[in-house]
């Protein structure tokens, strides 16, 4: 932003580009039911059944996973959250204000392609469990060998670009939706299967307590050897592999765009929804349903896609979950997205820029390849991203500490900010440098190319400018925020109150779409611990199947519903 700027007209600014107002702020409820969209997708099928054919042991699962995902969850709640609530700015508007246009476009393209490509991958899982469904033949090739195939694609992805063009809150909305649903079919979907893993390693279809459990994942799910027979992974790999998973969200500050809607720093603790259930939970489900689904079907857990496992254990409502799965972790993507693509095309709004990057989603959906390369692309995304963020660290949280300008090069008026690129392009350089070597596991490389990046920024800055003081610059910002601030409070004004809806028939659809939850999850209890015997197990699991995609039918319809009667009493209000 040039001084020049500060004296825009506020109407002719996309909002944004601009600090989100008092009056937009989301409860933690928002959050709770957007990170446990989010985290519980369509993906957790697949690492769920990678950590088995790793070769982790039963309780390095237990613990490597808990401890992994908290560290994730301190990385949201002590990195990402204050920079995001103190600015209340994306991290592309941002990186704008601290490293200027060069590297901010560079950075939102980088992001821009990542993002749509996350996003495509979940839409091409979706449209897998609905190929499953029709009986459409699998897709093996990097290319689709069937036209009923791309035609599942173009829909399952009209429907997530629709709702992630209107914004956070319909992602939220959605997920708040889909979550309470998700957690209850990755909890019933292990009570279904376990009695068939019990059968085939302790001779029973009942669990006659803690010991049997274990036994039976020590024994059956992760074994601690890999695929091909050897020692797998251990407990630092666990632990490394859960924490590093969302690096570019948390440490790579990719989720300020979601958490500068926090109203309290506490909020970033909500992620826990997405990491300790959606992580934690869902891949030890996926995993003991993947083991439950290879006994059943008779191969191996590496050679079963997301729509296989899911079938076996849910039924019907199995290829809902992989489809809203899907959906749901695709629309948050596909909103991150959507902000870069508009921090690059500043004079077109986020909706229409969300639309150009989720047609493009669609077509690379098209092409089965882009799943299989899914997990390589998120791990080498974290180390692309992870420098930029601590750029952003060092400017927000270290500058101010040692005497340091934060925004110097916005006061300097800049549009290349040198310790910026170099400093992104020095930690590239030294987190792949430590790759090709290989004296760390890949799962920490993110770690010392933070620090090392961090430090370099630091030191760049000072002998470009960050060390001076520009107390006319920084007036002429403090009053622009100022006016910002005022500009609204005054739209704040225009904009009608929120009512709070408490009709009785609203208490009736939340009353009878909680209880379909209950019933469905006391169906999966009634074939875990009362069927004595394949027979009995049989009868038990078609009839949870049956039942819980009736439940699954009424919890959407009743959910939706009453959904759309408290946004009709907002309007009206």
């Amino acid at each position: 932003m040039t001084p020049d700027k500060y004296e825009i007209n506020l109407d002719t600014v996309d909002e944004e580009q601009l600090p989100i107002p008092k009056h937009k702020l989301k409860g933690w409820t928002h959050f709770l039911g957007l990170y446990a969209g989010e985290h519980v997708a369509a993906t957790e099928f697949v690492i769920g059944a990678t950590f088995v054919a790793l070769g982790a042991t039963m309780s390095d699962i237990l613990l490597g996973l808990l401890i992994g995902n908290i560290l994730a969850v301190l990385s949201w709640t002590l990195i990402t959250t204050p920079i995001a609530i103190e600015t209340r700015l994306s991290l592309y508007t941002y990186l704008q204000k601290i490293a200027g246009n060069s590297m901010t476009t560079l950075y939102n393209w980088v992001n821009v392609v990542i993002f749509t490509v996350i996003s495509a991958a979940m839409i091409t899982v979706s449209a897998t469990a609905v190929r499953f469904a029709l009986n459409i033949p699998a897709q093996l090739d990097w290319y689709p060998t069937n036209l009923w195939f791309v035609c599942v694609v173009l829909a399952v992805g009209t429907i997530v670009v629709l709702v992630a063009m209107y914004g956070f809150t319909a992602v939220s909305n959605f997920s708040r939706i889909c979550a309470p649903w998700l957690f209850v079919m990755f909890v019933c979907g292990p009570l279904v299967l376990l009695p068939a893993l019990s059968q085939h390693v302790l001779g029973e279809t009942s669990l006659n307590g803690w010991a049997d459990f274990m036994e039976i994942g020590s024994l059956s799910v992760w074994t601690g050897l890999n695929a091909n027979g050897e020692p797998g992974i251990g407990l630092l790999e666990v632990i490394g592999f859960s924490w590093a998973a969302n690096t570019i969200t948390h440490v790579g500050l990719i989720d300020m765009a979601l958490l500068r809607y926090a109203k309290k720093r506490a909020y970033g603790l909500c992620t826990s929804a997405g990491m300790l259930f959606g992580h934690y939970i869902a891949w030890i489900s996926a995993g003991i349903m993947g083991a439950g689904t290879a006994v059943i079907v008779k191969k191996s857990i590496i050679e079963l896609d997301p729509g296989d496992v899911a079938f076996q254990a849910l039924g019907l409502s199995g290829l809902v979950i992989v489809i809203v799965a899907g959906w749901t972790t695709a629309n948050a993507n596909l909103y991150r997205s959507g902000l870069a693509a508009q921090a690059i095309f500043k004079n077109q709004s986020r909706n229409k820029m969300t639309l150009v990057v989720g047609i493009v989603a669609v077509l690379i959906a098209c092409f089965p390849f882009v799943f299989n390369k899914m997990q390589p692309l998120l791990t080498y995304a974290g180390l692309l991203v992870v420098p930029v963020g601590a750029i952003v660290f060092a400017e927000h949280f270290i500058f101010p500490r040692i005497g340091f300008t934060r925004y110097w090069v916005t006061f300097k008026n800049l549009t290349h900010s040198v310790p910026a690129v170099a400093s992104w392009g020095l930690g590239l350089t030294f987190g792949f440098g430590l790759n090709a070597l290989d004296i760390l596991s890949f799962y920490y490389l993110f770690i010392p190319t933070w620090f090392f990046t961090t430090v370099c920024y630091v030191v760049l800055a000072k002998f470009y400018g960050a060390s001076e003081e520009y107390p006319h610059e920084q007036q002429k910002m403090e009053a622009f925020e100022q006016r910002v601030e005022e500009y609204q409070t005054q739209q704040a004004h225009l904009e009608p109150e929120e009512s709070i809806d408490t009709s009785l028939f609203s208490k009736v659809l939340q009353f009878v779409s909680i209880g379909s939850l209950l019933i469905t999850t006391l169906f999966a209890i009634n074939t875990m611990f009362y069927s004595a015997g394949i027979p009995a197990y049989e009868a038990n699991r078609d009839l949870f199947q049956t039942v819980g995609f009736v439940c699954t039918i009424i919890y959407f319809i009743t959910a939706y519903w009453n959904m759309q009667r408290k946004k009709q009493l907002a309007t009206q209000s």
